[in-house]
């Protein structure tokens, strides 16, 4: 006899141990989307306090940011709509940085969704247009903050221009291979996008009305756009037809890929094809960074579109001069950059270079580090030096500093560039250097 229960089921409606639950029988909590909840939010209390978000701008708050705050045009006393604090554009930038984010557009839905970007915003407005608009406008103020930093960090001891290395790194470029185009396909480029730029100014007289004035004034602009890339790559056309000529006259060609008819590209005209680390040849910038070897520091940033290094040490020897007030003991660089000329410039500046000595064709190897009638004493005291084994020594520790430099930039999202041009390329690289340099300024007084 079965005990007494509470409530009596019937034996066909008793369910039947071990068998499978159905849907629409089990007992479950559904979502409920319609209703309306009052959430209390702190956003102090989401961060924790060691995290990267209060140190960037904890950071900020020590620098001068005044150069970013010039073209803002409304002012106390005066009529005008306030606009969104640079400040707080910095420190978004420089924590996507960080993580190694590179879209404006997933930057302004982080702004909306992470906790950490909400709390850097502080429910200011944000929109992609602004955050991308930013990155690229401030060049000038992102190289004074650079150059802030490293003054801050050598007050601290923390950058001693011992001893400098300078490496280069190829970051493929926004443009694709098949915006590359000959003369002739330019000026048929350039014919359409006049005439594009024609009819749409024709259709304003009598505007579609499915059309709304946003999208009329968007495809203008694009058009517009569109007719100035040609027309720059045009202007470019020459410089690489004077590359092609050169490499058609150094022995070296036989060692390039085919030399064909000049090509610019119309999406990026800046680009150039650059042969790739995996061997492979696509548009591409070459990204010049130069680090202090005690602490991993950079203190030299510079972005050119030439395909080699030859030539980049003494320019970039003295944008450090620049930024630090003082030339470094020694220079490492690897021998891309050794030409006779930069070498003799950085000797003269007093500074020793370490760079490998190739060794001539048809030359045996005890012959490496024999003078050649063409070199200057400078040159002549780097090749014998460079044959002393404390020399090799210092040389291979460039490899630990540039390249680990390289391998850190390229984690901060520089594996491809998303803007187009050397003026916006140079200042995604200066913002990149700052976020870097940050991490190093939090760890090395951590």
């Amino acid at each position: 006899m079965s005990e007494a229960t509470l409530f009596e089921f019937p034996a066909s409606e008793e369910k039947k141990i071990g068998s499978a639950t159905l849907p629409e029988d089990a007992r479950v909590l559904r979502p409920i989307r319609q209703q309306l909840q009052w959430a209390a939010v702190d956003l102090e209390a989401q961060v924790p306090e060691d995290h990267a978000a209060r140190a960037i701008w904890g950071f900020l708050d020590k620098l001068d940011l005044s150069a970013f705050y010039g073209d803002i045009k409304a002012v106390a006393d005066r009529p005008g709509r306030p606009t969104t604090d640079p400040q707080v554009l910095l420190a978004l930038w420089l924590l996507a940085t960080v993580e190694g984010i590179g879209s404006a557009r997933r930057l302004a839905r982080l702004c909306d969704e992470h906790d950490a970007y909400r709390w850097v915003r502080g429910g200011v407005p944000i929109n992609y247009h602004m955050l991308s608009d930013f990155r690229v406008r401030h060049q000038e103020a992102l190289d004074d903050l650079l150059t802030q930093i490293i003054a801050s960090l050598m007050a601290a001891g923390l950058v001693s221009m011992e001893r400098v290395a300078q490496d280069g790194m190829r970051v493929r470029a926004s443009a694709g291979a098949a915006s590359f185009r000959s003369k002739e396909r330019l000026n048929e480029c350039l014919k359409r996008a006049r005439a594009q730029v024609e009819r749409l100014a024709q259709e304003r007289e009598q505007p579609d009305p499915g059309v709304t004035n946003r999208q009329r004034a968007a495809r203008e602009r694009a058009a517009r756009e569109r007719q100035e890339r040609v027309e720059e790559a045009l202007w470019y056309l020459p410089q690489t037809q004077a590359t092609k000529d050169r490499q058609r006259r150094t022995k070296s060609t036989v060692l390039r890929p085919k030399v064909t008819t000049a090509r610019v590209s119309t999406t990026d005209p800046q680009a150039r094809v650059m042969k790739m680390p995996d061997g492979g040849f696509r548009p591409a910038f070459n990204v010049e960074l130069a680090t202090d070897s005690d602490n991993g520091v950079i203190v030299g940033v510079g972005v050119t579109s030439q395909g080699t290094d030859a030539g980049q040490a003494a320019p970039m020897e003295e944008q450090v001069v620049k930024r630090t007030g003082c030339h470094p003991n020694s220079y490492l660089m690897d021998g891309g950059f050794a030409t006779r000329e930069d070498i003799t410039a950085l000797e003269k500046r007093t500074v020793t270079v370490y760079a490998p000595v190739r060794l001539p064709r048809n030359r045996q190897e005890h012959e490496r580090y024999e003078p050649r009638n063409e070199d200057g004493p400078e040159v002549v005291r780097w090749r014998q030096r460079m044959a002393t084994e404390e020399a090799k020594a210092i040389y291979r520790q460039r490899g630990a500093t540039a390249e680990w430099t390289n391998a850190q930039v390229r984690l901060h999202g520089v594996s491809q560039f998303t803007v187009r041009g050397l003026a916006k390329v140079t200042s995604l690289m200066l913002l990149a250097a700052v976020a870097h340099n940050l991490l190093r300024w939090e760890a090395l007084i951590g």
